[in-house]
């Protein structure tokens, strides 16, 4: 796939402003582990940059393979792995520091100053370039935490800038989370100003960890300690696998590990890294047992998690099984869980860009799906993908993402109040 200069004009003055970034290359040559991953994160971040507003930081939830986009929804989540993204491009020299701290300065701005938000809380999906809710989607307790997690790394990262420290320590001690609770010992995962709070609840074990403890970490309006423990932890046994889980798609065992570093605690109830590597052992395996139905499931090739697909977008996983599995394949489900397996999710990457990389391989690294049976390709790459990709792929290498989140001392703090501990 060739990018031409007719196709960087369509993606606006980001993609013109960066040079030092080396050009797309049509088809996709055999790459060594280390320069593999310093190329999917390379793309990443050209993702992250090109596929944000530069007049309000915010990022496209999704844009096509080629960079081509015209698309103006914003995912908030998007925009929390892209603040840690313009982080770890500083720290491995991606692009100069002076651009993306004036990236950084503008998303903070516009969070602080002009997104609508409800008592500190985002709407899930906005208009990248006004801010304005999207449809009628809700405020989101999650996808605002995951934006706060990228708020508060910037923070630590480029807090020697005075305006990033305040900008970011003003939208962050702004959430009012005991609202969010409307009077339960656990959160809503929304609210909408048509019927106020979401039924459901953040009341089993997924990717809420890392939720519940930003809500303890709050400077001005805390969670109560009691909130930890109050949500359920149920256990799995697959092929003598014991772990907690409480959804069967794989990345809620990966968001909450991208900035947490759980490495060698445990709380009253587990110990959270050796739990998503039992989860993902139980993955992989679950993936090799359809081998009879999908061939091209191996060792080599295995991984579902949410994503588009040929009928749509879908919440699948397993174990246990699901009926709509289809011989998808999601570059993402092995990417988000390289530090719990990395042998295993490293020899998938490998295999895909080499064997496949000519179908899935574009600007911005994998396409979000396929499937190998059919030819089918997603046109499109998606932000969280990306993102929880590039960040597994830098705590994998050097511990990068945890590093900085974890220096903020309101973090330590909730995870004391939690009832951390060595392991």
């Amino acid at each position: 796939m060739l990018v031409t200069r007719r196709h960087l004009l369509r993606l606006g003055a980001g993609a013109l402003a960066l040079p030092w970034i080396a050009p797309v290359l049509a088809g996709a040559k055999p790459l060594p582990e280390t320069d593999l991953l310093e190329e999917i994160q390379r793309r990443a971040f050209r993702y992250f940059w090109e596929q944000a507003s530069p007049r309000t930081g915010q990022v496209r939830d999704r844009a096509r393979t080629t960079g081509c986009e015209e698309r103006q929804m914003s995912s908030i989540a998007a925009t929390g792995f892209g603040l840690t993204a313009l982080c770890i491009a500083e720290a491995r020299g991606h692009a100069p520091r002076s651009l993306l701290l004036d990236r950084v300065r503008t998303t903070l701005r516009f969070l602080a100053r002009r997104m609508p938000h409800q008592r500190g809380f985002f709407y899930h999906f906005v208009d990248m370039e006004t801010g304005q809710r999207w449809g009628r989607c809700e405020l989101s307790s999650i996808d605002t935490a995951l934006l706060l997690a990228g708020v508060l790394t910037c923070r630590q990262h480029f807090g020697a800038d005075l305006e990033v420290a305040e900008l970011a320590e003003e939208v962050f001690s702004r959430v009012d989370w005991p609202w969010m609770l409307n009077g339960r010992d656990t959160l809503s995962m929304g609210w909408t100003p048509e019927s106020g709070f979401l039924e459901p609840r953040w009341d089993h074990y997924c990717e809420l960890m890392i939720l519940v403890l930003l809500g303890m970490a709050s400077p001005t309006h805390p969670l109560p300690a009691e909130c930890w423990h109050a949500w359920r932890r149920p256990w799995v046994r697959f092929y003598g696998l014991d772990y907690i889980s409480g959804n069967p798609v794989l990345f809620t065992h990966q968001y909450s590990h991208a900035w947490v570093d759980f490495r060698g605690l445990r709380d009253l109830h587990a110990d959270y890294f050796r739990n998503s590597v039992l989860a993902t052992r139980a993955h992989r395996a679950f993936c090799l047992d359809l081998a009879d139905r999908f061939p091209h499931y191996s060792e080599d090739m295995w991984g579902i998690t949410a994503s588009d697909s040929a009928q749509g977008y879908v919440a699948w996983g397993g174990p246990p099984a699901d009926a709509r599995i289809d011989g998808t394949v999601v570059p993402c489900a092995a990417g988000g869980s390289i530090p719990f397996l990395p042998d295993e999710t490293l020899r998938v990457l490998q295999h895909l860009h080499r064997q496949h990389g000519g179908q899935i391989w574009g600007r911005y690294g994998f396409a979000d799906a396929f499937n190998p049976a059919t030819g089918w390709v997603n046109p499109d790459v998606l932000g969280i993908d990306l993102g929880i990709t590039m960040l597994m792929a830098e705590n994998h290498r050097t511990g990068f993402a945890w590093e900085t989140f974890m220096k903020d001392s309101r973090i330590q703090k909730a995870m004391h109040l939690a009832g951390f501990r060595p392991a």
